[in-house]
């Protein structure tokens, strides 16, 4: 893709080719140029506006895609919304990705969006090979000239390219790992597609920890922040160092299939005796951890910590009796039970088995005087659950939040609302915590890699610990709100489900948390409602599979 490149024009697919004659010899589109080009015809005419139409849209992504084809970036760039950024990303494409060659097939116009494929051939050091991926762009009016114009974004080079990014080929920054699960089974992103970003950073921080050597390849370059680079073409195999985790390749699968049937969700499941993570998985997989980094309300299942904090604040054991009416005031706010259900006569047990709001709240609020003020909830939050305490896993991980609150947003945090965020993770690391007795900080990697400090907590008293497992067994089992979704988990075994209501989306997102003999589980659904309706099927297949 340099001066003298041969462009071919075959069925709508454009091609540059190393060599032969040169592009400017002929124009290819007729006088269709398209972007910020003028014509000057004598007379001064009004900017266009209104919507961009379907013949300028076809118009203006073919003369793009065939400039960008050609290696003609200032052209491409002048085709765009903004040639400023587009100029230097267009020749980073040929320059720094070294393309020699691409063939950019495009697809039929979604409107004003028009899809396409690229075959991309990078060619370094006398190795080539193909890079193929398909992404988009969209046409839109300048908002100055009126003209159509290719509304620049980074991710039209590459979907996976951000602002912050940069395509490059050449010796990786980091030696090449091959990551394997607690028995020694290889991870790709290939079978496990979950795992690839997570596998990218942990070739970033522990690539050269595990004897491996650098090869030749095509990466987005992330600038130095704390996303990891991302390995897109391997030309050159370097010599991979083996790089153990502790994931068990059985229960990712089943994580992966899992996930997979929701838009939006993740999954992460731990090992309770030691903290090993033992699968995550996200929907969509490749992209943002949220299954680790997601800060997310996690709805009835802070109910683990909600119940924990009464047991030690002298408020209620599981036992007690204590009231569950259909809604309760507090602090002014007004909270209610699902289909405002109450329960009359009911102890702890009973209302964390029906996950009873009000029960929570009610025994809760006016009890001041023992010791349960705003910050108590998040005092065990950190102090028995390890929430919020720089949790090192060996990757970037949120380790949860549940901050101080006033007012009305107490009472609401007890059921996992208000300002709490929580990943899958976290969560997962709840039910890990009230099975073991005591919280072991998650981790992927064994930390003698780096000498890295894992977060610590206090143990649960045992009877703290046990109320805590009689009452999700009672969740879990019967008519408790898990018992469908627990269906078929081996014991012994306990849930929670829950679902946590989002400013401006109709449906509430679906959350569940189980354990099943040495495994701990949590997920989350975007939308998906009731947590054992969608989360907690997901949960189940997990635990099944590490059984």
């Amino acid at each position: 893709m340099r001066s003298g490149a041969k462009v071919a024009v075959v069925g709508g697919v454009f091609a540059v080719v190393a060599g032969g004659i040169g592009y400017g010899g002929h124009n290819l589109w007729n006088g269709l140029t398209g972007g910020d080009a003028s014509v000057n015809t004598g007379a001064e005419a009004a900017p266009k506006t209104g919507p961009v139409t379907g013949e300028e849209t076809t118009a203006t992504a073919r003369d793009f895609l065939a400039a960008w084809a050609a290696g003609e970036s200032d052209k491409a760039a002048q085709l765009t919304s903004d040639p400023v950024t587009a100029g230097p990303a267009l020749l980073a494409y040929k320059e720094t990705a070294k393309v020699s060659k691409a063939v950019i097939t495009p697809g039929a116009p979604v409107g004003t969006k028009v899809p396409f494929t690229v075959r991309a051939t990078v060619t370094h050091e006398g190795v080539s090979k193909d890079l193929s991926y398909a992404s988009e762009l969209t046409v839109v009016r300048g908002e100055t000239t009126g003209r159509p114009l290719v509304k620049w974004r980074p991710a039209v080079l590459h979907p996976k390219l951000t602002a912050a990014g940069t395509l490059r080929t050449g010796t990786a920054k980091v030696a090449s790992v091959k990551a394997v699960d607690r028995n020694g089974v290889e991870l790709t992103a290939e079978k496990y597609p979950s795992l690839g970003p997570i596998v990218d950073e942990l070739r970033k921080r522990y690539g050269a920890k595990a004897g491996g050597t650098a090869g030749v390849e095509t990466w987005i370059d992330s600038g130095g922040g704390t996303t990891a680079d991302r390995t897109l073409l391997v030309l050159r195999q370097g010599k991979p160092g083996t790089l153990r985790t502790t994931i068990d390749a059985k229960a990712q699968a089943a994580a992966e299939k899992a996930v997979k049937a929701y838009g939006q969700a993740a999954v992460a499941a731990v090992e309770p005796s030691t903290g090993a993570i033992r699968a995550v998985a996200n929907s969509p997989a490749g992209g943002f951890n949220t299954a680790f980094l997601g800060k997310q309300a996690p709805g009835s299942t802070m109910k683990i910590v909600t119940a924990a904090m009464m047991m030690q604040r002298g408020v209620a054991k599981p036992g007690s009796k204590v009231e569950c009416p259909a809604d309760v005031v507090s602090r002014s706010r007004t909270f209610q039970n699902l289909d405002k259900f109450s329960i009359a006569g009911g102890t702890l047990t009973e209302s964390f088995r029906r996950s009873c709001n009000t029960a929570f709240i009610k025994a809760i609020s006016p009890l001041s005087d023992k010791g349960v003020a705003d910050t108590a909830l998040g005092d065990t939050a950190r102090g028995s659950f390890g929430i919020g305490l720089d949790w090192q896993v060996g990757v970037p991980a949120a380790d949860g939040s549940v901050p101080a609150s006033s007012g009305s947003e107490t009472p609401a945090s007890y059921i996992g609302q208000g300002k709490i965020t929580m990943s899958a993770l976290n969560v997962a690391s709840l039910s890990a915590t009230a099975k073991n007795g005591g919280f072991l900080q998650p981790y992927l990697v064994a930390k003698d890699l780096d000498d890295r400090a894992f977060a610590k907590a206090d143990r649960l008293s045992p009877e703290v610990a046990s109320g805590l497992q009689l009452m999700m067994e009672a969740a879990a089992t019967g008519n408790g709100t898990g018992a469908k979704a627990m269906r078929g988990v081996p014991s012994p075994k306990g849930a929670k489900t829950g679902s946590a209501e989002v400013d401006g989306q109709g449906t509430s997102n679906s959350w569940f948390t189980g354990y099943s003999g040495d495994l701990a589980a949590a997920a989350v659904v975007q939308s998906g409602g009731h947590g054992g309706d969608a989360a907690g099927p997901v949960v189940a297949q997990v635990l099944k599979a590490g059984r």
